[in-house]
């Protein structure tokens, strides 16, 4: 096998994107959806946080892009008027053109999962986790499921896995204890068939709305909704026009509120009023909440 000659150091350029010649082919695709997002991520950033890999063909006086095709093409439809890119001015064989630029595409490193999470965990804002472009199969968030236990051969069933990463697992049980609480006690993990496509269409109108690459992160922003809308939750044990509870035993307070948390200079007044009226025996130490009952009796 001949052994190739290194190459000289490429050297740093800065110029107009549109000076550059892209591959007519070229072995890398970027689906829609994610060069989309490239050309959002350039635009917010004002400039290529990677620089494409750049020969100049002397003989044909083209600049030619063997790798960071996309980027370059992401840079144009952003509007950049300049970037930069490595350049090499050295002759390049055609055979040495395509090893480079398989090379670029193929070696890459692999991402270790659990730090890959730890640091998508870091992420609390929606559009930081859009930024990312991590999709479902990056994060791996979908697994098989094994149905082959079911006793019903001809049961028609559709089968939906969630996996949470730790700062949403918490928020989504919290969200799911709700929604519980406020039916009836008989509760089954089970749905009808007809409500899979909604669930899907929700996930898939919230992935379109903030351009989100994944399940997991859509499935984040329907809980924001959902905890936005908590009040509303009050239906499953409150009559409105009478103002009386239509079903027997407890309800969430959130659910009373519309929120989970309160300021904690409110909550400690809550508290000191409570307090006292436990002290004067006006409310059961065993059953503080009736405190409540006492206080908006005071307001009405």
């Amino acid at each position: 096998m001949e052994q190739s000659t290194p190459l000289a150091p490429p050297q740093m350029v800065e110029g107009d994107p549109r000076a550059l010649t892209l591959l007519d082919i070229n072995a890398r695709f970027l689906p829609h959806e994610q060069f989309r997002q490239l050309v959002a991520n350039v635009k917010r950033d004002g400039h290529l946080t990677s620089t494409p890999l750049v020969w100049n063909d002397t003989e044909s006086g083209r600049l030619i892009v063997l790798s960071g095709n996309h980027r370059t093409l992401a840079a144009i439809e952003a509007g950049l008027s300049t970037i930069w890119w490595m350049q090499i001015d050295e002759p390049l064989p055609r055979q040495r053109q395509i090893a480079l630029q398989l090379s670029h595409n193929a070696i890459a490193g692999q991402d270790d999962p659990a730090i890959l999470k730890e640091l998508y965990d870091e992420l609390e804002n929606v559009e930081w986790r859009q930024y990312t472009g991590l999709d479902d199969k990056t994060l791996d968030l979908l697994e098989k499921v094994d149905v082959s236990s079911l006793g019903e051969a001809n049961l028609d069933f559709a089968s939906v896995q969630f996996m949470f990463l730790p700062d949403e697992l918490e928020r989504a049980e919290a969200a799911f204890d709700a929604a519980r609480a406020t039916g009836s006690a008989d509760q089954r993990w089970v749905a009808a068939l007809e409500q899979y496509e909604p669930v899907l269409d929700a996930l898939e109108t919230s992935r379109a709305a903030y351009k989100i690459g994944n399940s997991a992160t859509a499935l984040g922003v329907i809980l924001a909704v959902f905890e936005r809308h908590l009040g509303e939750l009050a239906e499953g044990w409150f009559h409105a026009a009478s103002g009386e509870p239509n079903r027997k035993g407890t309800a969430p307070l959130e659910t009373v509120f519309g929120v989970r948390e309160i300021p904690v200079e409110t909550a400690a007044i809550v508290r000191a009023a409570i307090d006292r009226l436990v002290k004067d025996g006006s409310v059961p130490a065993s059953e503080p909440w009736r405190a409540l009952e006492n206080l908006a009796g005071q307001g009405c």
